[in-house]
């Protein structure tokens, strides 16, 4: 079954429309963004979720201090780096680590390797110059077979509910993650949550077959 993750919610109301759509993992996003929330928001939307709902810190170049120290104070499960960090950086991190990889080419998928055994997994955004993620843009889903047996690939970038099923065909992820498809107006829509995991519910069991 791929796993599904909603990123960018911003408020425990959103967050608990995500759990109830089906969502396995929620992201709140540190860095500089629309979706940027506070530890403390951070803290107050974790608290509120049910148990068995995993939750995801998204950072960008952060200090190791400060990243141990958020990561902490609002007990995440996971860290999701997308800046320039490095595989020594990510060993000094005290929680599991998910890396980014922006993708516009298949060689972008080299760097992965340095990666492999530090990382519990890695996830394929597209690339856009001067943005860290969450631009809705897609990037070519066949160059995603050079990382396969790596680790476990979560794919990004651009999915909506009418694009995620030929995604998971197409590329066999451990996970998708959404922020941007399942919006209107900037705001999370609990009505695109419902449609997008039914969708990937739908074909999971097919395409991993």
């Amino acid at each position: 079954m791929v796993r599904i993750k909603f990123c960018g919610l911003t408020d425990k109301y959103s967050a608990m429309a995500a759990v109830e759509a089906g969502a396995d993992s929620i992201g709140c996003v540190f860095a500089a963004s629309k979706r940027k929330v506070t530890p403390e928001q951070a803290k107050e939307i974790i608290e509120s979720l049910p148990p068995y709902v995993s939750t995801v810190g998204v950072f960008v170049d952060e200090t190791l201090d400060r990243i141990n120290e958020i990561a902490e104070y609002c007990q995440l499960d996971l860290l999701q780096l997308h800046g320039s960090e490095t595989p020594e950086y990510c060993r000094q991190i005290k929680r599991p680590v998910v890396k980014t990889i922006k993708v516009r080419k298949a060689s972008d998928l080299d760097q992965a390797a340095a990666y492999k055994q530090v990382v519990r997994g890695f996830l394929l955004d597209a690339y856009v110059e001067g943005a860290s993620g969450g631009t809705g843009h897609t990037f070519p889903w066949e160059h995603v077979a050079k990382a396969q047996g790596m680790s476990p690939i979560i794919l990004a970038g651009g999915l909506r509910a009418d694009n995620v099923k030929e995604a998971i065909f197409k590329t066999r992820p451990y996970a998708v993650d959404v922020s941007s498809g399942i919006e209107t107006d900037g705001f999370k829509d609990p009505r695109k949550m419902i449609e997008f995991v039914q969708r990937v519910r739908n074909v999971s069991f097919f395409a991993q077959s």
